[in-house]
């Protein structure tokens, strides 16, 4: 397969992209670290994969438009020496490298935050301070400021954050802008801020610097920009000087989900098609795009003159060069989980990526060739036995995978049936490619036992989790399943359904019994279930109407034992959605309850440790999604004989089905044997 329009080079006039790829902006937390190696070897080997020129992760222009106190940015000298290591090692690694400048504005999690107008986000507590002629001025020098220091430390260019919600985005709409001065009132007026940041930034860099401008294309909040004011500013700034536009989609507060994997594929690569020809500079799209196909498509149909991905690079930093190599099937894919990037940054941890946790850690998590080659057995197929049988093989050990089932992949097969988690085919596909790739002894529906692993050096039980008895009465009953069996598609399902349990497995069996067809497969069965609009019909491209879902196929109802907000410890970014998701779907959650029994009728329960209220849920199916244990008995029979087995993934800790966790812990054990 080839790419042709992906790969081909993108003249600038002053300098040459070798392809159509950006690595978008992403907050990984590296720049914090101030460890400098750390973060240039970040960057260089995504160059080194071949992407045609990167973007950081947003650096602040001053204290107050940091997204957090000590957000990192180019305040001093030394900053700019610090920086010049990054973009040194980039420049040696064949890549083009260009700074954000991200001023959060009423986003920075700071009381010193400061905004057009004092308007508090609802996803921040410090409300911000209403910007004076003289703070805007401020502002304004302090973003040129970090464009001249990015310069003066290397940097190919800048990317002026002008989308998601953050500052300059700010001024834009009325829905933060309330002013009645130059800076407010009317679109020319709230647009100032914008283009005269640009303008400066150009007057101050010179014409042969790349200037990139995000652009927020559709705001998918209420009062958010039109389309004929998209057009307007993107040619307004154009004309201030700018190099590139760049798609930015939704600010952080929009209430419909962007990037997350349950939104298809290139989902709004619509948006950045309306602008193609209405300006003469270059066009990037993005959002859920995530393989050569998918971005060549793009390209091919003329919604873009780039692309932009980002998490996908956290994935398999050698994408581009897989995909000019006619590897494609090789790249580890972004199923767009959220768990270890955003999930992290937004809850202050260095990020990373679930399917390749080297990522951020390339200076750490390093496998060398092993001293010592050994014959290792990995006992299970599922995400945590593939990944560390693939890092053991990398290294050089002799590496055989037992799995009793007649597949590959583990839990996996049964996240790939859940509606809106279609992405995990693409990463048992890509597991099912390496493995073979690899020439890795893979023995399936074959149930180790100690006397079949008397002969290796060392032996990792994968064996995942087994699921919790809930020890309820009548669970026995022919109306009673397991999740294993309905997600597996090998029992039927009654029209009224109780789950027990309220985990990630219990909102995944929710999802999967209320949808029949899945809308990630069907863009504008997506679009109207979230209800996304053409930003040209309607202000910020929200439905008047709002969201207008299917209905539910069946009637469902989601308990636990614990009187706590179903959901609550679900993925921090995207465990809104799963809720929303289930209540457009009349999903009845209900918490603190006692399982009494089950029985013809359906679900007996009570509430509270006083068991009150005892009633009966009248349903045809119960679903047990209680937990899980560890399996573990084969470590066990090994311990017994004495070996000392490693026990990785849902077999060492079972509280949650975590494959992020599972990855991480086995590539970490394969990088030490």
């Amino acid at each position: 397969m080839t790419y042709p329009h992906m790969l081909a080079p993108l003249d600038l006039g002053f300098t040459t992209l070798k392809n159509r790829v950006l690595m978008g902006s992403m907050h990984t937390g590296l720049e914090e670290t101030r460890d400098w190696n750390r973060v240039a070897e970040f960057y260089a080997t995504r160059a080194r994969g071949g992407v045609a020129l990167m973007v950081t992760g947003g650096m602040a222009p001053n204290k107050e438009g940091g997204v957090f106190p000590g957000a990192a940015g180019l305040f001093s000298d030394e900053d700019i020496t610090n920086h010049k290591i990054v973009t040194d090692r980039v420049h040696d690694a064949g890549g083009k490298i260009a700074m954000q400048i991200l001023h959060a504005g009423r986003y920075a999690y700071s009381l010193e935050c400061v905004s057009a107008s004092a308007v508090k986000s609802p996803i921040s507590p410090f409300p911000p301070k209403e910007l004076d002629a003289g703070g805007i001025e401020k502002q304004i020098a302090d973003i040129v400021t970090a464009a001249v220091r990015a310069r003066e430390a290397g940097y190919d260019g800048v990317e002026v954050m002008g989308s998601e919600g953050y500052f300059l985005n700010q001024f834009l709409v009325t829905h933060v802008n309330k002013r009645d001065d130059e800076w407010g009132g009317s679109y020319e007026n709230r647009m100032r801020l914008p283009v005269e940041v640009v303008k400066r930034v150009r007057e101050a860099v010179g014409p042969d610097f790349i200037l990139i401008y995000r652009l927020s294309m559709i705001d998918l909040i209420p009062n958010g920009s039109t389309w004929a004011e998209v057009v307007q500013l993107a040619r307004a700034i154009e004309a201030a000087g700018a190099t590139i536009l760049n798609t930015g989609i939704g600010w952080h507060e929009a209430r419909i989900p962007t990037i997350a994997t349950s939104v298809p594929r290139r989902a709004f690569s619509w948006v950045t098609k309306k602008l193609m020809g209405e300006v003469s500079i270059p066009v990037i799209t993005s959002n859920r795009i995530n393989t050569p196909q998918v971005a060549e498509d793009v390209l091919a149909d003329g919604c873009a003159d780039m692309v932009s991905m980002a998490r996908p690079f956290l994935a398999d930093p050698e994408f581009v060069a897989k995909a000019a190599a006619g590897q494609a099937a090789q790249i580890a894919p972004c199923i767009a989980c959220n768990q270890a990037c955003l999930d992290h940054t937004f809850s202050g941890k260095m990020s990373s990526c679930l399917v390749n946790p080297r990522a951020c850690f390339e200076t750490e998590l390093v496998l060398d060739a092993a001293d010592e080659v050994k014959a290792v057995a990995v006992v299970g197929a599922g995400p945590a036995g593939l990944s560390t049988a693939l890092a053991l093989h990398e290294r050089g050990h002799k590496v055989s995978i037992f799995e009793k089932a007649s597949q590959i992949g583990g839990q996996l097969n049964m996240a790939k049936q859940v509606p809106g988690k279609e992405e995990f085919w693409g990463l048992v596909d890509y597991y099912q490619t390496m493995v073979a790739d690899a020439g890795i002894d893979v023995r399936l529906e074959t149930v180790a036992d100690v006397a079949a692993l008397a002969d290796f050096d060392e032996v990792i039980i994968a064996t995942g989790v087994t699921p919790r008895d809930p020890a309820i009465p009548g669970q026995d009953g022919p109306n009673v399943l397991s999740y294993i069996d309905v997600l597996r598609g090998k029992a039927p399902v009654g029209d009224r359904v109780a789950i027990i349990g309220a985990g990630g497995i219990g909102f995944d069996v929710a999802e999967f019994l209320v949808t029949d067809d899945s809308p990630t497969a069907n863009l504008d069965a997506w679009m109207e279930e979230w209800g996304v609009a053409d930003p040209a019909d309607v202000r910020g491209g929200v439905a008047a109407e709002g969201p207008q879902p299917e209905p539910p196929v069946r009637q469902v109802t989601l308990l636990q034992r614990k009187a706590q907000k179903l959901g609550k410890n679900l993925g921090k970014t995207t465990g809104w959605i799963h809720r929303a998701a289930l209540q457009m779907k009349n999903v009845k959650m209900v918490g603190g309850v006692n399982y009494e029994r089950i029985d013809a009728d359906g679900l007996h329960v009570s509430y509270g440790e006083a068991r009150e209220n005892p009633s009966l849920i009248a349903v045809d199916t119960v679903i047990l999604c209680a937990g899980q244990g560890p399996q573990r008995t084969l470590a066990d029979d090994l311990i017994a004989v004495g070996r000392t087995p490693h026990v990785i993934g849902g077999a060492d800790v079972a509280a949650e089905l975590d494959a992020k966790r599972a990855i991480d812990q086995g590539t970490r054990l394969a990088a030490t044997i």
